[in-house]
């Protein structure tokens, strides 16, 4: 068998027509969507070598968790206790919030999601670009992954997906140049636009006027605007605030809630995918039905016992939230 670039006259012609189909490809690949599905299958194909390229790190953790001292595992294990205790009387509070909201909303019949569902994908890969921020999960078109998906940590937001492949997908991190995303400030409601900067240590606030109440420590979340990201999740706190520049606006900066360093565990937000109209429409008629159902327990015989009463009013308030939540 001959190899491909042997000796003779015809090298040059045969390294020539190569790079010209390599620059074909690639100004093909970067001005229409040709390629997308040989991508796809590409990504199928190459997914088991993501899998392979990650197993020394896997071997090498699971290693490291055998060989560790009983000592150190009962000390940390004590440590998980007393976090989990605190962790407990903070989700019981956040319970007793979380059923207030519920029936604030349902009297006000707001269309925010109560809550999102979610799964949980691990990293399998980084982008070797150092000037794009983006990173590899090992879930994808399979486990319903779409484009645009929010993708947290648990600090925060860290992202959205940009492109699925069968079994994987890729997300763009919001310190990628390239990634802008609409916050408010917690404090006061103020919003801006956070876009990153390429470095995973600070995004930045465009277009905050001289004079406006934000000032440092303030913590930045999500606004819900665009219908992109849901509203409320952490995406940054400002750490400096210059006025007076020369420029402008005021220059903010702020360090992401999410640490995209070091996370390798991630959620997928599924969010409502009704319209906003949609979605206040099912509240008030779920609102209706609870109003009609109250009537109907007003107008029955006084002679009633008060146990099916109750039993048959108290799921009432339940029905908006339980409408609002249905996608």
């Amino acid at each position: 068998m001959k190899p491909l670039f042997a000796k003779g006259p015809l090298l040059g012609a045969r390294l020539l027509v190569l790079a010209v189909l390599c620059v074909t490809l690639m100004v093909v690949d970067a001005r229409f969507d040709l390629l997308k599905p040989v991508r796809s299958q590409m990504g199928l194909v190459l997914t088991p070598f993501y899998w392979l390229a990650d197993l020394p790190v896997r071997v090498w953790q699971r290693t490291t968790e055998q060989i560790s001292s009983s000592t150190s595992l009962a000390a940390e294990n004590e440590k998980l206790k007393a976090e989990a205790l605190l962790m407990q009387r903070r989700l019981q509070k956040l319970a007793m919030l979380t059923e207030q909201n519920v029936r604030l909303r349902e009297l006000l019949n707001s269309a925010a999601l109560v809550d999102d569902k979610v799964i949980v994908s691990e990293l399998i890969g980084l982008d070797p670009n150092p000037f794009t921020h983006r990173i590899l999960i090992d879930k994808g078109a399979q486990d319903g992954v779409f484009v645009g998906q929010p993708v947290l940590d648990a600090s925060g937001l860290m992202g959205q997906v940009v492109e699925v492949m069968p079994y994987a997908a890729r997300v763009l991190l919001l310190t990628d140049v390239t990634h802008s995303i609409p916050v408010q400030v917690n404090r006061n409601g103020l919003r801006a636009i956070a876009v990153g900067t390429g470095n995973p240590d600070y995004l930045e606030l465009r277009h905050v006027a001289e004079t406006a109440d934000i000032k440092e420590g303030d913590l930045l979340v999500s606004s819900g605007l665009g219908q992109r990201f849901p509203s409320g999740y952490p995406v940054g706190q400002v750490t400096e605030v210059v006025r007076g520049s020369g420029q402008p606006f005021a220059i903010v900066r702020a360090i992401p809630t999410a640490m995209p360093n070091r996370s390798r565990y991630l959620l997928l937000v599924f969010s409502d995918s009704r319209s906003p109209e949609e979605r206040v429409t099912a509240a008030a008629k779920a609102q209706e039905n609870a109003d009609r159902e109250a009537a109907q327990q007003e107008t029955q015989p006084s002679d009633a016992t008060e146990a099916p009463a109750t039993e048959s009013a108290s799921p009432a308030p339940a029905a908006p939230a339980e409408a609002e939540a249905r996608p």
